[in-house]
């Protein structure tokens, strides 16, 4: 016999199944990410429960907003829609709905938004690269649960997902030089956002450790970067025989200049980039990037701040190593290439 509960709520299914809150609404919602035999165990509590799940009604017994505040630096370029891709799929499997606040690349608008989500929103997803540490964690309301996306390093611990940049970086470095490279250009991010310290450090100290010439330009990972990049090595003549941008934005630009110039890539210049966006598949030659899976990046954050919301402990880092996707802007380490950079001169 059945034992039905008058009113029952999402905590009662969860009480009575044995299982936390976040995985009674992955169930009843859909989600891919949670064990059809758990699914189909947490369905039939709720069947006996009489447990009808209504918006309104939960919002009210749990004085929720139902809806996830998103701080992001910027949204231009591919690698934000992808972010924003992953999380609004998982909010919505979840049934959240996103908040976006965007940064514009000024901390001071990070701020603000970490002030105007307060009281509208159930928790907070956090990319802000360009707020220290101090400062983000003055503002931050320490009641809201928080999950912190690639922000400045801290101390203690805190629910946050980084991508390491660090050993990205080196991976591109050492493939770049497997396949026969030697002087080498790094196209740097904005100088305040930690993802461009953390690669240019990793490209400084690959390069540093495989004896490689590096040198450095500016950047602001915008694709006119890339072109900037190269319409100033090309006017002074300079020697150089791989580009490796720090996002693919810059090395997408960088690209576009090599061949309005007549430049080959990658017989003459190798082409690198970080980040995969899908773009890099589609362009000729496809470029060489360091990949992680953004939109999985940007769900992972959902799923996790959802459990924080509903009462999990989790102060866990959790980390990204990208990998080296090799296509065709850069030359393999099987190609007879010459360890001698291509100059000015040799091009004509």
């Amino acid at each position: 016999m059945q034992h039905v509960m008058p009113n029952a709520t999402i905590r009662d299914v969860a009480r009575e199944a044995a299982v936390s809150v976040a995985s009674v609404s992955r169930a009843l919602n859909g989600a891919t990410n949670i064990r059809p035999e758990l699914r189909d165990h947490i369905r039939a509590v709720a069947d006996r429960l009489g447990y009808v799940p209504h918006a309104g009604a939960r919002n009210l017994s749990l004085a929720r907003s139902s809806t996830i505040g998103v701080v992001v630096p910027d949204l231009h370029g591919e690698f934000f829609s992808e972010l924003m891709r992953g999380m609004d799929r998982q909010a919505s499997e979840l049934g959240f709905h996103l908040l976006l606040m965007v940064m514009h690349g000024e901390a001071d608008r990070g701020v603000t938004a970490l002030h105007a989500m307060r009281g509208r929103v159930d928790g907070l997803v956090v990319m802000a690269p360009q707020i220290t540490s101090d400062e983000l964690f003055a503002h931050l309301p320490k009641s809201m649960p928080s999950v912190l996306l690639n922000c400045a390093p801290h101390e203690g611990n805190r629910p946050e997902l980084r991508v390491d940049n660090v050993a990205g970086a080196v991976a591109v470095i050492e493939h770049l030089a497997a396949g026969g490279c030697r002087r080498i250009v790094h196209v740097a991010g904005p100088e305040a956002n930690i993802d461009a310290q953390e690669r240019l450090r990793g490209t400084r100290e690959a390069c540093a450790r495989l004896g490689l010439d590096l040198r450095v330009l500016q950047g602001d990972f915008n694709e006119d970067a890339g072109t900037r990049a190269i319409t100033a090595l090309e006017a002074e003549g300079a020697a150089y025989d791989a580009i490796f941008a720090a996002n693919d934005n810059m090395a997408v630009g960088a690209l576009m200049a090599l061949k309005r110039a007549g430049i080959t890539v990658p017989e003459q210049v190798a082409v690198a980039g970080f980040d995969n966006i899908p773009l890099t598949r589609l362009i000729s030659p496809a470029l060489t990037t360091a990949s992680i899976d953004i939109a999985e990046f940007g769900a992972r954050a959902v799923v996790r701040l959802v459990g924080l919301i509903d009462g999990e402990r989790d102060d866990a880092l959790e980390w990204r190593a990208p990998i080296v996707i090799a296509r065709e802007s850069t030359r393999q380490p099987t190609d007879n290439t010459t360890e001698n950079p291509i100059r000015r001169g040799d091009r004509e």
